[in-house]
């Protein structure tokens, strides 16, 4: 019987840059449109229905030195596959709760102390959601902690601030998210935390929350670790980033480390391009450049650093970023207008889940996510 790799073990893998072999058994479509994603890995797409007769036509496509996956949506099928598999004499695992847990695996990785000296003075923790492409941070010091754009599997933050004896304070999102489900609201609720969203972004929500503004900071902790708020509209009209103890700024969804945000997600890209160039080409630019940029998302799997987070220092991406480097503004205007990608899964009812206007079940709420990163023009 084959035996089960889980999504962390699969995460992993892709840090470290190993080799691995994927047999994805989706549908084609589902496969061209979304799938796990190494810098070291192989694939082999053959529906599921192909091999409910036997897998001896695909033995010769499988390597034999290298670890290899069997995939499905859920699990079932592919666990029927590496079964088949493993009975024609081959060792072969599969990704225990398919893509659906694919997409909800989120990975925590400190990002180090708050401050140049190392002290034991604070530190930001990532978490990687690397099916999705989507990042959120813990911002902590002295047992408090700050949540930025949290996802929905609220309980992966709760679990973790629990283990390290961590009081939630204060939960953000830097814009209305129109990609996937914001926690944010939950995980307040469930502590007491104070929830913060931009008031441009929040015209049409259902529920109360604390209003987001230029210049609004909190402390975390008796440090003062100061998160201060930057007003930097593009993405969407109230899209804020933040300056973090003057050490990192995270983005949201306005740059990102390879690539800029979309600003028609609202369906107002001819509206909002001119206040996205305007956040990237001087309200960034007057900031030091030796801050560390955390975004919201990522887009390509090399975007990952050794240690697999995503970071980079603003100068870099200054003299890098082709989102940066487009001196005609008209050139500009035309790249992120007309070169978008396909807009998100269901981003209208994310939208509006996001506003609490829906209240979609947990299953619905999968099905509304399904699907890479589409938040990016690149």
């Amino acid at each position: 019987m084959a035996q089960a790799m889980t999504t962390k073990e699969v995460t992993q893998k892709i840090i470290r840059r190993e080799k691995m072999f994927i047999l994805d058994v989706r549908n084609e479509d589902a496969f061209q449109d979304w799938k796990i994603e190494g810098e070291q890995f192989s694939y082999l797409n053959v529906p599921y229905f192909d091999l409910l007769d036997g897998v001896e036509d695909i033995l010769d496509q499988l390597p034999t030195d290298q670890d290899v996956l069997v995939v499905c949506a859920k699990e079932g099928s592919s666990i029927f596959v590496a079964d088949l598999l493993e009975e024609a004499g081959r060792t072969v695992s599969y990704l225990a709760g398919g893509m659906k847990a694919w997409s909800e695996h989120l990975e925590p990785i400190s990002l180090g102390s708050l401050n140049e000296t190392g002290a034991d003075r604070g530190e930001v923790v990532q978490f990687v959601r690397i099916g999705k492409g989507c990042l959120s941070y813990m911002i902590i010091s002295e047992g408090e902690a700050v949540l930025v754009d949290a996802t929905r599997m609220t309980d992966v933050y709760l679990d973790y601030a629990k283990e390290r004896q961590l009081e939630i304070t204060h939960v953000f999102d830097t814009h209305l998210h129109a990609d996937h489900i914001s926690g944010g609201r939950e995980i307040a609720e469930k502590t007491g935390a104070t929830y913060w969203l931009p008031p441009k972004d929040a015209t049409d929500v259902t529920f109360d929350y604390a209003a987001l503004e230029d210049g609004s900071h909190v402390q975390v902790g008796d440090t003062q670790i100061d998160v201060r708020a930057l007003y930097s509209p593009g993405h969407t009209i109230g899209s804020t980033s933040f300056v973090v103890d003057n050490r990192y700024l995270l983005t949201g969804d306005i740059l990102f480390i390879d690539s800029i945000g979309r600003p028609d997600l609202a369906g107002l890209a001819e509206d909002w391009v001119g206040d996205l160039r305007d956040s990237l080409y001087n309200t960034y630019r007057e900031l030091s450049k030796d801050l560390v940029v955390l975004p919201a998302h990522f887009m390509l799997i090399e975007e990952l650093n050794e240690d697999g987070s995503v970071a980079e220092k603003l100068d870099v991406l200054l003299a890098n970023n082709h989102g940066l480097n487009i001196e005609d503004e008209e050139t500009f205007r035309k790249m992120v207008t007309e070169n978008l990608p396909p807009q998100p899964n269901a981003y209208q009812e994310i939208r509006e889940t996001n506003m609490g206007k829906q209240t979609p079940d947990l299953e619905a709420q999968r099905e509304m996510e399904v699907g890479p990163n589409r938040c990016a023009v690149r």
